[in-house]
């Protein structure tokens, strides 16, 4: 039941902030690169299930507000990293920051999910079996949206004879777009 909602929450909930850095987190990569990607989405979910944990223990509490603005800042500025790459192969330093990264990202993706979560875990007597199995709907949610981001990577890329990096580039402008539109939108300061 619990790995359910958790891909659906992915998938199919309208959490078009979490599809969208899911697609440039791994926007930087060719479909050949799989493994690296396999890391990079396992570290951002080690991040997020850390905070889900925390936040369902009421061991930490951020405002909803201060969290979605957050999400719209781990887009823009991971958008705003791939704009910037200068060929499709990363270096094993570089590729250690984007690890490094992608789980702290995490943690900022699992406050988003956090008050979701404690809602449907509110009459759960143990936590550890529904968190796990809610973590690990969540991952395969996200190789589902890899998966199909890749596709389409690949068919646009053959159409129109674009480059991986050229792809990136393509994808990480229009995230960054709606990044800064999100920001504006969700700035709690206001």
């Amino acid at each position: 039941m619990y790995y359910l909602l958790g891909f659906k929450h992915i998938v199919f909930s309208g959490g078009y902030d979490h599809i969208l850095f899911i697609a440039v987190l791994c926007a930087a990569y060719s479909y050949t690169q799989w493994k690296k990607v396999l890391i990079l989405i396992t570290s951002f979910t080690v991040g997020h299930s850390i905070t889900l944990v925390l936040a369902t223990l009421n061991l930490i509490n951020i405002p909803t507000e201060i969290s979605e603005f957050l999400i719209a800042l781990t887009i823009f500025t991971t958008a705003l990293t791939n704009i910037f790459q200068k060929n499709e192969i990363i270096p094993r330093k570089i590729l250690i920051i984007r690890y490094t990264s992608a789980l702290f990202f995490g943690l900022i993706h699992g406050l988003g999910f956090s008050n979701y979560l404690k809602g449907i875990l509110g009459m759960e007597q143990s936590l550890t079996m529904p968190l796990f199995s809610f973590n690990v709907g969540v991952e395969s949610g996200q190789f589902t949206i890899v998966l199909f981001i890749s596709f389409i990577g690949v068919v646009l890329c053959s159409m129109f004879h674009l480059s991986g990096l050229k792809w990136n580039r393509v994808l990480s402008i229009g995230g960054l777009l709606i990044a800064v539109i999100l920001m504006f939108n969700r700035f709690p300061w206001k």
